[in-house]
Order: structure tokens, then C-alpha cells, then sequence
């Protein structure tokens, strides 16, 4: 009758019968993957990917670095921990700060659909340590169709996109831009970006933000977006792609730098031939390459008033997948090779002459070559689905440290029962691993001394790479008007790599470490008109044995308890309001050896509504955070190089009261 009945429907009916798209063998996916549908359409307060995970996935936590481009944590794990991949493609963030990770190269107005699969379940993508975040962005249409959107916010915030999609039988293309801009928000204290700052260094810190630039805003994106589809035979399929990103002046106040421009090429060639025989339904080839350029720097502070700090980096990701999909069996090849370079330069203000320091990371080029298989069997009430993976794995630098080669297996095992029509029960054995990348191992730093410039090597050319065990455990209920999912999980992580912040160099280690927690899903239909929601996630970690000289046993990003709660009602056919409340509570389980700090809980209350007319137009209004609650979502792990004095690490709250406007013209 309406949206909402419909995407309860649509889960419903998945969740009884499952996918049956052929190259989504694993059934695993069912039982430990949540979804984020029609992204574009529903997630319209801002572009960043972050935000949308956050708000929607309760065991997704944000890493608030600035307005935007911020970084997740899942079960309690981040970084290279987690596989990001659009569309098939990985895209890694050059910045060594995680100014840009992998989920910032996409915009969400692109994005069709989110897929979060938790723990140690994926053999067809290099490096899924704890889970993998699959976006699926747009594909183009037949019909000539599009959209107009322009979206308005308070502090500043403007974005405006547009997308154009049409073919034939044959052919089908689409393309999409959008342009995003916002001030330096503010949070429940009236305080902007600068002003955070001010307080944390109490108006005497070189690296406050200087007269000149203290107003300026808080970033600006571009972002633009092209697809093909050709159906070359009956059963021939070409798509192509290209994605470019440009985002310019990103203010990151809790960092002792800012973001000049950061700049990512993504580009993606698929081709499919299905029905090749009994042993091939389905070929799939893939080639892609993306490309990121950042540069940070000091320019905007107080300490960069004569001469400036540049700290340039880039990346490039060049990707091979081979994939054939058989009716029970999904085999192929998975190659890549990932390149990663950066150098710090200082710029004289006076005169613009630009002087070399050194190599922060030296031409590091990381190659992989993956074997995978999976394949699934259907044993009346109980399905099974297994997956194993080799990888070989090369790690050259420039440098004079050493070279590294790693070789692992990766495997899991998966069950569902069908205990009645309305009931489910699954759990599985799994393990992955991760090997540690250039800046864990390469990162070079410079101090002074004696006048004279040192080099310090902050990462650790020895370190082995991670291994996750993982128990995954749940049960699914349907019912009448709902559904409801509970998950509990158990990680045994060894030679985990983690930051020691007591260090001065080779500040990676491995250790042993363990995670375990639950997770809550639910939903529920109070007649045609109103759908109640309720989301929980509850972690903790902890180490089995501790980094060079420290004690603390709690392990660090291991967000508290997260309550997401929502009410909608559809008040006709064509329009809906809904009142949502998130709860965290008191982070106090901290790595206080490595700079994390007791944080308060928080409630916040959020209200949107949307209409839709005949003549295509689509008004969406809401506001976040009613109360104007000042508060945080994120910790002070020093894994990230943030503003610290000689006792804490700055944190950065989250924005107050925020009115939005989002129109909408559909064709």
C-alpha cells in the first residue's frame, strides 16, 4: 500500500525464501548480512557513507574526523580490518590519518544499496578481517528517466545533484554528478570547528586555526558519476564505469593538519557471459583501477604562519577478479596490487620556495593473488555453505627496511536450520586474515634534533599479519506484522596489529586479542499505518596479551552499548513521519594506556517527514538532534595522529540542532 509496507514485504519474503541471484551462492549472507536500501532515495540529510552506516547498522560506529569523509568501526574493529567495495572495486584511502577512507570515494545520492556482512564469512574479496561493507550504487534504466535534488541544511550546508539515465534493449547509460559544500557545523555548545579548538588548547595553541582562515568552510565536494551497459549477445554483458571525486579545504580540527584537496579516479570494467554449459552458468571478468591523491597540510593553522608543513600522498589500486559460478559451486581468481607513496615538504610563505624533508612512505607496492572457492548444499530443513581462500601476498619498498611475503588460508563453515515456517536458526565457524599495510609497517616520521632532521620509523617492518577465529551464532523469527534477529558473536584475533601509543618508533605490535558481543534486529507492524523498529549492539574486547610496557587489558575502538529505536507512520499514501531515537551508553571500558577517555552517554531525538506528489515532486523536512545535546560518537585511540597535550587528546562533538530541507523531481 505504501513504501514502507512494501521494503517489510520485500525483507519478509527474503528472509523466508533467500536470494536466489546465482552469484550470491553463500547463504551465510542471509543469516549475518544487514541492508541499507534505496540509499539515495532515503538517506538525503548528507553525502557522507559514515553517517548512513551509523544511523542505520547498530554495529556500525562513527570516527567523527570532520563534516565529512569520516571512518566507521565494526564490532569494534576498523581500518584495514574491514573491507570497503564498491561495485566490486576497492578503493584505499592514501591519507596515513584516515582522512580519507575508502568510504568517503562515494556519495551517497550514487548509492542504490549498502550490504554489511559481519565477521569472518567472505572468501571472495582480499583481506576481510572482521567484515564487508558491499555499496551498490545506481544502475542505469531502459526508459528514459532522472532526478533533480537540492538539499539545504543549517550551517551552510547546500547540495544539489542530478541524474540522467536511458537506452535501448541493448544499450543503457547513466550519468550523475552533485556538488556539496557546508560551513564549520556547530555543536550544542555554539561551538564551530575553530572555536573546538580554542577550547581545547585554551586560545594559546599554535595549532589553532589562524585569523585568516578560522571562517572558512568546513569542505566542499564534487562528485560525478558514468555508467554504460551493452548487452552484446542475448547472454553477453559489457559494463563500464568511472567515478571522480574532488573534494577541496576539508577542515579536520581534532588533527594537527587539514586536507588541501583530496582527489580519487575510480574506473571499473565488467564483462558477464551466462549459460556457458553444466559447469558455467555464469563467467564474470572484472579489471578496475582507482587512484587517490591527498595532500595535508599546516597551512590554515597559527604554527604554519611563516612556513607551512605539506605532507603529500598517494595511492593506486589495480584490481583482477575471475569468477564462475556453477549451480552449486562458485570458484575464481582474485588479484590486485596496491601502490603507496607519500613525502613531507615545507613551503616558505615569503619567498614560495618549497624544501624536500623526506619520504613518509617509499613506494610501497603491495601484491596479492587470491584462490577462492564456495559452494552450498541444501539438506532439506538444513542449508550449508562453505568457502575457502589462499592467498599469497608480496610487500616491496623503496625503503632500506626489509621486504615482506605472507601466505594464509582462510575458511568457513555455515548452517541454517529451518526449524518451522517462521523460525530460524544459524550459526558458523570461520577464518580470515589481514596482512599489515605500507604505513604498519613503512611509516616514517621526522623529528629534530641537534638541529638537524631525524628519521624515525613509527611503523614496524616485523610485524606478522592478523588472524580472526570467529563463532557467529543467531536465530531469526517471522511473524505476524514482523520479524526479529539476534547474533552473537566471538573473535579470537592473533598477531593483532595494534597501536602502542608509549612508543616513539616501530609503534605497531602484534598481540593477542578477543572480541565477543550481541546484536538485536527487529521490526514490527502496528496495523497498515505505523512500523516500530529496534536495533542493539553490544560489544567487548579485550587483550590476551599486552603491548611493550602497558597493562591496560581493555581493547581500544570497542564503542559502548548502541540503541537505535524509530516510529514511522504513514499518515496516507503519499506521505510519512517518523521519530527516531539513538542511546549510547557510557564508554568507560577504555585503553587508557593508549589514550582513550571516559566518555558520557548520550540520547539523542531526531524527527523526519516526507511527501510525495502526483507531478513527481518529493519534499523530505527533518530535524536532528532536537534536544541540542552536546556530545561525542568518538574515542581518542592514538592509533589516529591527533591534537594531545601532555594529558589528553582532543576530542570533537558531534553537530547540535540541524534543520534540513530536501526537494526532490522525479521523471
Amino acid at each position: 500500500m505504501n513504501k514502507k509496507i512494501l521494503y517489510l514485504s520485500l525483507a519478509t519474503v527474503t528472509f523466508l525464501y533467500g536470494d536466489e541471484r546465482l552469484e550470491d551462492i553463500n547463504i551465510v549472507e542471509k543469516a549475518t548480512t544487514q541492508m541499507v536500501q534505496d540509499v539515495s532515495s532515503e538517506e538525503i540529510k548528507s553525502a557522507d557513507l559514515a553517517e548512513v552506516l551509523e544511523r542505520n547498522i547498530p554495529s556500525v560506529s562513527l570516527i567523527r574526523r570532520s563534516g565529512i569523509a569520516n571512518d566507521i568501526i565494526l564490532r569494534g574493529q576498523t581500518r584495514d580490518n574491514i573491507n570497503v567495495i564498491v561495485d566490486g572495486t576497492k578503493t584505499y584511502g592514501a591519507c596515513v590519518n584516515r582522512m580519507d577512507p575508502p568510504s568517503s570515494h562515494i556519495v551517497t545520492h550514487t548509492v542504490d544499496s549498502i550490504e554489511v556482512t559481519e565477521g569472518a564469512f567472505d572468501v571472495e574479496d582480499f583481506g576481510s578481517l572482521s567484515g564487508t561493507v558491499k555499496v551498490r550504487t545506481k544502475k542505469p534504466t531502459k526508459k528514459l528517466s532522472g532526478e533533480i535534488n537540492a538539499n539545504i541544511g543549517s550551517f551552510g550546508y547546500r547540495e544539489y545533484s542530478g541524474t540522467v539515465s536511458g537506452g535501448t534493449d541493448r544499450f543503457r547509460a547513466l550519468i550523475t554528478s552533485s556538488t556539496e559544500s557546508s560551513n564549520q557545523y556547530r555543536d550544542g555548545d555554539g561551538d564551530n570547528f575553530a572555536e573546538q579548538l580554542d577550547n581545547y588548547t585554551e586560545g594559546r595553541g599554535v595549532e589553532q586555526y589562524n585569523y585568516r582562515d578560522r571562517n572558512m568552510k568546513a569542505y566542499e565536494k564534487n562528485s560525478v558519476m558514468g555508467k554504460i551497459f551493452i548487452d552484446v549477445t542475448d547472454n553477453q554483458e559489457l559494463k563500464a564505469s568511472y567515478t571522480a571525486n574532488r573534494s577541496d579545504d576539508v577542515l579536520y580540527p581534532s588533527s594537527k593538519m587539514d586536507a588541501i584537496y583530496d582527489d580519487s579516479d575510480i574506473a571499473n570494467l565488467e564483462y558477464s557471459i551466462k549459460n556457458l554449459g553444466d559447469f558455467s552458468k555464469r563467467l564474470d571478468l572484472q579489471i578496475y583501477n582507482s587512484e587517490v591523491e591527498h595532500p595535508m597540510s599546516t597551512e590554515y593553522r597559527v604554527i604554519g604562519k611563516k612556513n607551512y608543513k605539506t605532507h603529500k600522498l598517494t595511492t593506486q589500486m589495480s584490481g583482477l577478479k575471475i569468477k564462475n559460478s556453477a549451480d552449486t559451486f562458485t570458484y575464481g581468481i582474485d588479484s590486485s596490487k596496491r601502490n603507496w607513496d607519500g613525502e613531507y615538504y615545507i613551503t616558505n610563505r615569503a619567498n614560495g620556495v618549497v624544501k624536500h624533508i623526506g619520504k613518509s612512505i617509499d613506494d610501497v607496492d603491495t601484491k596479492n593473488l587470491g584462490l577462492f572457492l564456495k559452494s552450498k548444499k541444501d539438506l532439506g530443513k538444513v542449508k550449508l555453505s562453505w568457502g575457502v581462500r589462499y592467498d599469497d601476498t608480496s610487500i616491496d619498498t623503496h625503503s632500506i627496511e626489509r621486504d615482506r611475503d605472507y601466505n594464509s588460508f582462510s575458511a568457513n563453515l555455515f548452517a541454517k536450520y529451518k526449524v518451522d515456517k517462521e523460525l530460524n536458526l544459524f550459526g558458523g565457524v570461520g577464518k580470515s586474515n589481514r596482512v599489515p599495510d605500507a604505513r604498519e609497517l613503512y611509516n616514517t616520521k621526522y623529528t629534530k634534533a641537534d638541529n638537524k632532521l631525524k628519521r624515525v620509523l613509527n611503523g614496524n617492518p616485523n610485524l606478522d599479519q592478523t588472524k580472526n577465529y570467529e563463532v557467529d551464532l543467531g536465530l531469526e523469527k517471522s511473524f505476524s506484522g514482523g520479524k526479529v534477529k539476534v547474533k552473537t558473536f566471538y573473535s579470537k584475533l592473533e598477531d593483532y596489529i595494534y597501536y602502542n601509543g608509549s612508543r616513539m618508533k616501530n609503534s605497531f605490535e602484534n598481540i593477542d586479542a578477543h572480541i565477543y558481543g550481541v546484536e538485536l534486529n527487529g521490526d514490527y507492524m502496528v496495523g497498515d499505518d505505523l512500523t516500530l523498529s529496534g536495533k542493539l549492539a553490544y560489544n567487548r574486547g579485550k587483550k590476551d596479551t599486552q603491548p611493550t610496557n602497558q597493562k591496560d587489558k581493555d581493547l581500544a575502538n570497542i564503542a559502548p552499548m548502541k540503541i537505535n529505536l524509530s516510529a514511522q507512520y504513514d499518515y496516507d499514501d503519499s506521505g510519512d513521519i517518523e521519530l527516531s531515537l539513538q542511546n549510547a551508553t557510557k564508554w568507560k571500558n577504555i585503553d587508557s594506556d593508549n589514550g582513550e577517555q571516559i566518555l558520557d552517554g548520550y540520547t539523542t531525538l531526531n524527527l523526519k517527514t516526507t511527501r510525495e506528489f502526483d507531478n513527481g515532486l518529493i519534499f523530505t523536512a527533518g530535524v536532528d538532534n532536537i534536544l541540542d545535546e552536546t556530545y561525542t560518537t568518538t574515542n581518542t585511540y592514538k592509533d589516529l595522529i591527533l591534537m594531545s597535550n601532555s594529558s589528553d587528546t582532543m576530542l570533537i562533538n558531534e553537530a547540535g540542532r540541524y534543520f534540513y530541507l530536501n526537494a526532490k523531481y522525479q521523471f
